[in-house]
């Protein structure tokens, strides 16, 4: 993986985002297991719940051309000092369709940059481990 070419895809992405409320754009960069890179960028709306996240748009997007296998996202805040870690739904989201250990990488205006992984970001993710509990009775 090359870590620099996705922060640079997610803050390209970032020039994408629709964000005349709070003015604060954020772009997502998802590579898929071939190689291809998918980018989101957040979309708002005036029903501040309607908003969608650009860590979401871009694994949805993905989702919905029939891509499954993840290795990482990169996450750029461009409007933000520090770098920007994923709110929780877009945390449980990559919980659903990545691998706890696929890296999370996320940066702001500045040059630092975070790595995290999805097992960090979301510790105690019972969806990954429903394979391990069944309901009462169950055969």
């Amino acid at each position: 993986m090359n870590q620099d070419r996705l922060v640079a895809a997610a803050r390209e992405a970032a020039g994408n985002a629709f964000a005349p409320y709070s003015r604060f754009r954020v772009g997502a960069a998802l590579l898929c297991r071939d190689g291809t890179i998918i980018t989101g960028a957040n979309v708002e709306n005036r029903s501040y719940s309607m908003t969608m996240c650009a860590e979401r748009s871009a694994i949805f997007a993905a989702v919905s051309s029939g891509a499954r296998d993840f290795e990482a996202i990169a996450i750029a805040g461009v409007d933000s000092e520090d770098p920007l870690p994923p709110c929780g739904a877009c945390r449980q989201v990559m919980s659903e369709f990545m691998n706890p250990t696929a890296p999370i990488i996320f940066s702001g205006r500045s040059e630092e940059i975070i790595v995290s992984c999805i097992a960090e970001a979301l510790p105690f993710d019972s969806l990954q481990d429903l394979d391990q509990f069944q309901a009462p009775g169950a055969p």
